[in-house]
């Protein structure tokens, strides 16, 4: 048999390649029936990334209440499309087996943590900001003007809230009496 330097270097390229490219999984790419694409039944929905205060968009694919897919929305105009390390790992934040999905409380100067429901979660809160501000509240300033404040308790705002959401959620603040009110993407 007679082989060209030629000849050797195109089988040597077309073998080399077959080899790399069945290793890969293309051997059987034609042969079997293609899978059926995981996002064809998805509900797809636009959120915002509650990470910073950028507020990139991302799109949430889900089926049957689970999350099965995130990415970025490419007709966002903040992000167009492209996520940080933060943003391309929010598939994580939905399914974790290891995420906490009840209340855990631990009691003061207890060493185990115990479950407890929402509900009982809620009306803690409730009860504790309540006691707080009617221990601190003040209704007359040293110049017996009225200003009607605690200054007890603080709020900071998460950065993933629009505008509307940030407003609510100030006004609610201030008719508690609350002075203190910060915002995530404004520290």
């Amino acid at each position: 048999m007679n082989v060209s330097r030629r000849g050797f270097l195109k089988v040597s390229w077309v073998a080399g390649s077959s080899l790399a490219l069945g290793g890969l999984g293309w051997s059987n790419a034609f042969a079997k029936s293609p899978k059926e694409y995981k996002l064809k039944y998805a509900t797809e929905t636009t959120t915002i990334c509650p990470y910073c205060g950028v507020g990139c968009g991302i799109i949430v694919s889900s089926h049957n209440g689970k999350v099965i897919n995130t990415e970025g929305n490419p007709d966002h105009p903040i992000n167009r499309g492209s996520l940080c390390s933060k943003g391309s790992s929010l598939y994580q934040l939905a399914n974790n087996e290891r995420r906490l999905t009840k209340v855990m409380y631990r009691a003061p100067y207890s060493e185990k943590w115990e479950e407890k429901s929402w509900e009982w979660a809620f009306d803690e809160i409730a009860k504790r900001i309540k006691a707080t501000r009617d221990a601190s509240f003040t209704e007359k300033n040293e110049k017996g003007q009225v200003v009607n404040r605690t200054t007890q308790i603080a709020s900071v705002g998460s950065a993933a809230l629009d505008n509307e959401e940030c407003w609510l959620y100030q006004k609610m603040l201030r008719s508690l009496g609350l002075v203190y009110v910060e915002h995530q993407a404004r520290i």
